[in-house]
């Protein structure tokens, strides 16, 4: 069987979900509510993980590990949580073994792992979004940021967790992100080269949409909070919290525009340069006073963004993610809880610099109705939950508006404790 045989799902599919973050916990528990039963794995999964699926330790950069494992169980479909393992060409080999997945070849990761192969995607396919220049030495990269002046964004051009961009707000402020990121080496050789792009003023947004090879269906638009500490300050972060969908914005709107102007040339783009693309493309925007634009493309699930979403959506998941590893997206039509919700990381001391790991987890009592705890960075010792990673929960709640998620998402955090926790208490204010 390969990704574009358009076969039928069968009852109990075996589906092995890549991943041990939280946003692979929100897609193992989406996964367990399908009506087809699915019986689910996860490599390497966590403890909250286990509730739902067998976990298996194999870890999500073991592609060889990864292959072996799907053959030996006949697995039906492997979902690809993060982003490492695509950029790998975990999707490649897997489909060259006869494997279906929902998760994009290593060609077209490359919109996620390099910044400049985003930006010139976007160049060539007239989507719009920030002036820019690559720059492969530090001093070139300097003196353009004197010539243009500030604000102004430098961009590690490779994986960085989510942590390689910083909107500087003086000259000198971007000249030691380029020092940190191309001298220093803060991300390696993800730091080989940098994007400095004009710095864009509006609100962000975070639309997803599931792809195959000929169809988009976008997702809701959600917003999350990038930086660690309250009021949007303190150093960037993977996410400290999301909320969906986003207030004031016109949904529909929203997703009309960004697919007419962004997602479709670049579908286009995708296809005419023979680069297979099944999967999520995330695209992180600027709602600017002249329309949406791009700042980033992501080639997974957000996290946390998909611990607002996938809770919202009232469609069987699974059915999504086969017909999108098919190419057989432009038969579905997504339905959604007219509800929102929100999310709220709980991270470790020293996070995101050096997280401080190995406290107890405390949780006081049972969490309210309507919340889900999804599992990040945690381990079990013996019976006990330790925290193991740097942002170790996502607490997410459901109500019938912002407002009643963000209580119920915080009267459940007040249920959790570890020494040194840090989270902010003010997810879904903006």
């Amino acid at each position: 069987m390969t990704s574009t045989s358009k076969a039928d799902l069968p009852q109990n599919p075996k589906v092995l979900v890549v991943g041990g973050g939280a946003r692979e916990h929100a897609l193992a528990w989406k996964l367990a509510q399908s009506r087809h039963k699915p019986v689910l794995f996860a490599a390497p999964g966590n403890p909250g993980i286990r509730d739902v699926a067998e976990c298996v330790d194999i870890q999500a950069n073991d592609i060889s590990g990864l292959i072996g494992f799907a053959k030996s169980q006949a697995v039906h479909l492997v979902v690809v949580g993060p982003e490492a393992p695509l950029a790998q060409g975990l999707a490649d080999e897997l489909l060259a073994a006869g494997i279906p997945v929902f998760g994009p070849s290593q060609n077209g990761a490359q919109l996620e792992t390099s910044k400049a192969f985003a930006k010139q995607v976007m160049a060539e396919a007239g989507v719009p979004t920030a002036a820019y220049k690559v720059f492969e030495r530090a001093e070139d990269a300097k003196d353009y940021v004197r010539a243009q002046g500030a604000p102004i964004v430098i961009k590690a051009d490779g994986l960085a967790a989510g942590k390689g961009v910083v909107v500087a707000q003086t000259e000198a402020e971007a000249e030691g992100a380029i020092d940190n990121i191309m001298t220093h080496h803060q991300f390696g050789e993800a730091g080989a080269r940098v994007v400095v792009e004009a710095a864009l003023t509006g609100s962000e947004a975070s639309l997803m949409y599931f792809v195959d090879k000929n169809t988009f269906v976008p997702m809701l638009p959600a917003q999350d909070h990038k930086r660690l500490g309250e009021g949007d300050t303190g150093p960037n972060t993977g996410g400290m919290g999301a909320f969906a969908p986003i207030p004031g914005v016109d949904t529909t709107g929203l997703q009309q525009q960004v697919s007419e102007t962004i997602v479709q040339p670049v579908m286009n783009w995708l296809q005419e340069h023979e680069i297979p693309f099944r999967g999520v493309l995330y695209v992180g925007l600027m709602l600017t006073e002249s329309g949406p634009q791009v700042i980033e493309f992501n080639v997974r699930f957000g996290d946390p963004e998909a611990e607002v979403v996938l809770p919202l959506l009232q469609s069987d998941v699974l059915d999504i993610l086969w017909a999108a590893a098919h190419d057989s997206l432009s038969d579905t039509v997504l339905e959604w809880h007219d509800e929102s919700a929100v999310c709220v990381v709980m991270a470790t001391p020293g996070y995101p610099k050096s997280a401080k790991t190995g406290q107890e987890i405390h949780f006081s009592k049972e969490l309210p109705q309507h919340t889900v705890c999804f599992h990040a960075g945690t381990k079990l010792d013996g019976t006990t939950l330790m925290t193991a990673g740097g942002r170790v929960l996502t607490v997410c709640a459901r109500g019938e508006n912002l407002d009643t998620a963000r209580r119920i998402a915080y009267d459940a955090v007040d249920c959790i404790s570890f020494e040194g926790m840090q989270m902010r208490s003010d997810i879904g204010e903006k």
